[in-house]
């Protein structure tokens, strides 16, 4: 059994499931602070989850982090790939906008596998709801670069309602921004 190094994410991204990921800039520095900065971010989210395969059921994408919850088909590419080249594009891309050639914009990522359902409720419900924790919004459906809008409209009440009832207190989710 491998033993897990205690001062870094461990990244088991191999397995086929279903994923929390959270990310962070260099230093928590809000780099993405403007809204066509976050905008690129999410873009860039979106259509490399859609490239590798990736089905993305929640997202919320902030000045110097984000997290979202995606689901892995069979025979996709790995997740690793997807973040690697999200990350490099979006640094590339702000770098260019900054005048700031080679700064490094992430920090890290941490990976959480979702083995049982209840988990997976919750997450969605941290994930759709960080926007408020925040202090962004009143409502999660007001932050225009989270899924919680498009969740609440493409599902039904009654799920929308079991969803946003599940406790977020106790995950263990590498958020403090």
């Amino acid at each position: 059994m491998p033993i897990d190094w205690p001062h870094a994410p461990v990244h088991r991204l191999d397995s086929r499931g279903i994923y929390m990921v959270t990310a962070a800039t260099l230093h928590k520095d809000h780099l993405f602070a403007e809204a066509s900065r976050l905008t690129l971010l999410e873009h860039g989210l979106l259509s490399l989850a859609k490239h590798y395969q990736w089905q993305l059921e929640a997202w919320a994408v902030f000045p110097n982090h984000y997290h979202f919850v995606a689901r892995r088909p069979d025979e996709t590419v790995s997740l690793k790939k997807l973040l690697t080249h999200l990350h490099a594009n979006s640094a590339r891309e702000l770098n260019r906008l900054d005048g700031q050639i080679g700064r490094s914009v992430w920090f890290n990522f941490w990976d959480t596998k979702i083995t049982n359902e209840r988990s997976y409720l919750a997450r969605l419900n941290y994930v759709h709801q960080n926007p408020v924790k925040h202090g962004l919004v009143a409502k999660a459906n007001q932050y225009h670069w989270c899924s919680a809008a498009w969740f609440e409209r493409t599902v039904s009440p009654a799920m929308v309602k079991t969803i946003y009832s599940f406790k977020t207190d106790q995950l263990n989710i590498h958020d403090d921004f």
